[in-house]
């Protein structure tokens, strides 16, 4: 036992094989480098034509050598973690910290309230002592119909907790849960359970889907509970006070399940909204929550989830606490990040989702190199660094067991009424440090990002935990709209010159075609063999160049455009709530992997006139072909501009068929293809003449 007390609580190992990775970054590098004495040594003089072409494209590839330097350096030393949960319970079973975990909604008809109490539940029915877990829901829709849901909830949860922990079923979303398990006829004892559970499940989830589709609570459902009294002072879910529900009291000797058990803590808000006041999106709701959580049960480690991001993983939080509680190393983790992970992904994932590159090896490197950034949502913080405290290792030390909770003995409603002014819309005036110093930072749509940044800038460093068994499950975007949204709140053309009959490659007879072919190929078969490496397809693969050409010029264009414009005082930072639930066509035609147009989107425009201007790019290169011989062909210095602008016509076929050739619903909009065929033409004829 002694032996076992200084044992560590996790271990840190670095990924193997990686020679092959140096070699080809090294090689990569050779090549790049060859370029550069090309495009060096052959700029045009002044006087010829295509002379500013040539150096705009010489500073593109400048970029792009940068940055793949940064990737290559964050690729040099992944490192992968794993948790020893046997010797956590073993130490300090009955000194476990208290968990308060934060789920955020802000819209019931874009994110439903059933989906909305599947991740609460999964979360409430984590392998934890449930007296030191404490569920918050933060409702930015102010709406009774989530509220509603949760009412439901906190009712259901006194059998589905004692069903999931009696027979260690994974995931326990009960949604999740029901549609992947099979009735166990064998076992009678959990068969009779099991149907009686799934038909009070189902039950509940039909009169929350009713209920949100009439859009209104009955008198007999506000008759179930106090707390539907306080919508009689709403105005609209942009203007109301403060609404604070403590519907489960984890301290209330009667709050327990139907064999006696305790219950999980489980708290409804919906922060104060008025007009004139900013209310600074998830963030302001997320401090709001970490202000009202410190009053009710101030729990040391905060999870923060989205509402569509459920546990798949019971354990995870016990993943979570061993690396604050190792001895050596836990006084100096702020936080402990999970990956992002996506179910319900199609085949080939037509809209690059997964992340599967970004979460495999991207998210280890950054924790080889002092650790990932928070990325919103699976994530395990300590709420010492939410709260803006520098690491000092000496004062982190002597605290390392993170316990210092405080033990708050008010009753559910003195708690009530004492909290709601630590969410109201005046608080952060006085206490200006909120979204600066304390709390996570204002101002930016990516503030989960900036946040994690300014944790590592006051000494903390952060953990990437990625197990085996997925901790945290979300869905994936549905329609091409929706995926290009998230990536422009988080953030051409040498086809042109061959129009105007502008070399930017050297021919292919020439021996500096060799170091652009190097580059090209063995970068790409790189990318290839790693995307196939962590589970995806070719097809997958392709369908990720295709998404990564379509975000650079739509979501991060607008983005870097609206960034500008708020710099300027023309715009204020907006945030998106994305679709959660699909149309049954959308998600038929999302199945049969067919790219989702439909609405009319000025970044459909953009991606529409450049997959015509490289058709119509490409139609002029091939004229230029058709009419050469052999060995002028070899001979001709466009012919990887040809070769390029192919490439591009091959990504953007989707493209083309949503604009000419599909009929459906998901077809690109007709102003969209009137407006991108003008657009195209008149691009065209600017180059030529």
């Amino acid at each position: 036992m002694e032996k076992n007390h200084h044992l560590p609580l996790y271990a840190t190992k670095s990924a193997k094989a990686r020679i092959p990775f140096h070699l080809f970054a090294v090689s990569l590098f050779v090549g790049v480098s060859f370029i550069f004495v090309y495009r060096v040594s052959n700029i045009p003089s002044e006087e010829e034509a295509g002379r500013w072409a040539w150096i705009g494209l010489f500073l593109s590839e400048l970029w792009f050598c940068f940055f793949w330097l940064i990737t290559v350096i964050v690729r040099w030393n992944p490192i992968y973690r794993c948790t020893f949960k046997d010797r956590l319970s073993l130490r300090y079973e009955e000194a476990l910290p208290g968990i308060d975990i934060f789920v955020c909604t802000a819209d019931p008809m874009i994110e439903p309230p059933a989906m909305v109490i599947n991740t609460v539940l999964s979360v409430m029915a984590y392998d934890y002592p449930p007296q030191k877990l404490n569920v918050y829901l933060s409702d930015d829709g102010g709406s009774d119909l989530t509220f509603y849901a949760m009412v439901e909830a906190s009712s259901f949860s006194e059998i589905w907790l004692p069903f999931c922990k009696k027979f260690k079923i994974e995931p326990r979303s009960p949604e999740a849960y029901f549609r992947t398990a099979v009735e166990p006829l064998e076992d009678h004892v959990m068969a009779k359970e099991w149907s009686s559970i799934k038909k009070s499940y189902e039950g509940m989830k039909k009169r929350i889907e009713t209920t949100t589709k009439l859009g209104r609570i009955s008198e007999g459902i506000r008759k179930q509970h106090k707390g539907f009294r306080e919508w009689d002072l709403v105005a609209s879910r942009r203007d109301h006070q403060t609404i604070l529900q403590m519907l489960i009291d984890g301290k209330d000797p009667k709050a327990v399940d139907i064999e006696g058990q305790p219950l999980p803590t489980l708290v409804y808000l919906a922060r104060e909204k008025r007009p004139q006041y900013h209310h600074n999106f998830k963030a302001g709701a997320v401090n709001a929550l970490i202000r009202v959580s410190s009053r009710i049960s101030n729990g040391p480690i905060i999870l923060i989830l989205d509402c569509d991001m459920y546990s798949n993983n019971s354990e995870s939080v016990r993943d979570a606490v061993c690396f604050y509680m190792d001895e050596e190393k836990g006084h100096e983790v702020g936080f402990v990040q999970f990956p992002q992970s996506i179910e319900n992904l199609t085949k080939n994932d037509v809209y690059a989702s997964s992340l599967n590159v970004e979460m495999g090896v991207e998210l280890p490197g950054f924790d080889g190199n002092g650790g990932p950034c928070f990325i919103g949502t699976g994530c395990f913080h300590r709420r010492n660094t939410l709260c803006g405290q520098k690491y000092s290792d000496q004062e982190c030390k002597a605290n390392w067991k993170g316990c210092d909770d405080i033990k708050i003995e008010e009753s559910a409603s003195v708690l009530e009424d004492t909290s709601k002014v630590l969410a109201s819309c005046t608080y952060e005036e006085k206490y200006t440090q909120w979204g600066n110093e304390v709390g996570l930072k204002y101002g930016c749509p990516v503030e989960d990002v900036l946040s994690g940044l300014a944790i590592h800038c006051r000494g903390w460093r952060s953990i990437y935990f990625n197990p085996e068994r997925k901790g945290f499950l979300g869905l994936p975007p549905t329609t091409l709209l929706q995926s290009l949204v998230q990536h422009q709140r988080r953030s051409e053309v040498p086809s042109l010159c061959l129009l105007r009959g502008i070399s930017l490659f050297p021919k292919i007879s020439s021996a500096w075609v060799l170091p652009f072919a190097f580059v090209i190929i063995f970068h790409r078969a790189y990318s290839l063999g790693e995307f196939i490496w962590l589970g995806g397809t070719v097809q997958g693969w392709w369908n990720e160049q295709r998404m990564w050409l379509f975000r650079r010029i739509s979501s991060f264009i607008f983005g870097f455009l609206d960034y500008i414009l708020k710099l300027v005082g023309f715009s204020k930072s907006a945030f998106v709530v994305t679709q959660k639930v699909a149309d049954d066509d959308v998600s038929e035609r999302y199945e049969q992997e067919l790219m989702e147009f439909g609405a009319s989107s000025p970044m459909f425009t953009i991606i529409a006139t450049l997959a015509l201007l490289n058709a119509f790019c490409l139609v002029v290169g091939m004229k230029r072909v058709i009419m050469m011989d052999v060995e002028t062909l070899v001979s001709e210095p466009f012919t990887l501009q040809i070769l390029l602008c192919a490439l591009l016509v091959l990504i953007n076929l989707p493209v083309y068929q949503g604009l000419y050739l599909r009929k459906d619903k998901g077809r690109m909009p007709t102003s969209v293809t009137q407006r991108s065929f003008m657009f195209a033409l008149l691009a065209c004829a600017l180059a030529m003449y």
